[in-house]
């Protein structure tokens, strides 16, 4: 019996998760910026978490339409990409309960096989190196397919994304501008391996 692979052309529709729920994050703005900077063969949308409430497995056997409609639009991306700050070394409580709904019930993690790309900013000069090993630590566990090069953790300052989303900095978004590049790449690369239903 033969099996046809179902190639996954470009456009490919990538949801952005934001690490933070602040309007004023900082990483709201370097989400915007990335989106600029990314090929045209990507289209971004998204996905918000803010409503969900706090997971709990009674929700397990009547799960609330928030995260119903979260997981579907998680299930609808091609590929997600997480733009966060570090909290106290670690991700963001939110995220990681935005997390937790999209794995469960017990077989139904949405998580898996999923392209993701993880990039943070914070003012600290490590970025958030901490906190995306945190994050990744997760991902992997949930089986998620994961960019693990390059890495880019974003020394945030004052100004270096502009009000119209342009990032200021001519080194800083070149870097950032390969990094969509290669995530470009690794979600080809992924949806030709595992492609999607």
């Amino acid at each position: 019996m033969q099996i046809e692979i179902l190639q996954h052309e470009p456009p490919y529709r990538v949801g952005v998760i934001i690490g933070s729920l602040s309007k004023e994050s900082i990483n709201r703005r370097l989400a915007g910026a990335l989106q600029k900077l990314a090929p045209k063969e990507l289209e971004f949308f998204e996905i918000d978490y803010s409503r969900l409430p706090l997971y709990n497995r009674d929700f397990d056997a009547d799960y609330p339409p928030e995260a119903l409609e979260f997981k579907a639009q998680v299930r609808s991306a091609d590929a997600i990409l997480f733009v966060t700050p570090e909290y106290n070394r670690s991700l963001p409580g939110a995220l990681k309960n935005a997390i937790d709904w999209g794995s469960r019930p017990w077989g139904q993690n949405v998580w898996a096989d999923k392209p993701t790309g993880v990039v943070g900013a914070s003012p600290g000069q490590i970025g958030t190196a901490v906190g995306q090993q945190s994050l990744r630590a997760t991902l992997s566990f949930l089986n998620a397919r994961q960019m693990t090069s390059p890495e880019a953790y974003v020394s945030y300052s004052p100004g270096l994304v502009d009000d119209d989303g342009n990032v200021t900095v001519e080194a800083t978004a070149q870097f950032l501008s390969m990094v969509m590049e290669k995530f470009l790449e690794y979600i080809a690369r992924v949806l030709t391996v595992i492609p999607r239903p």
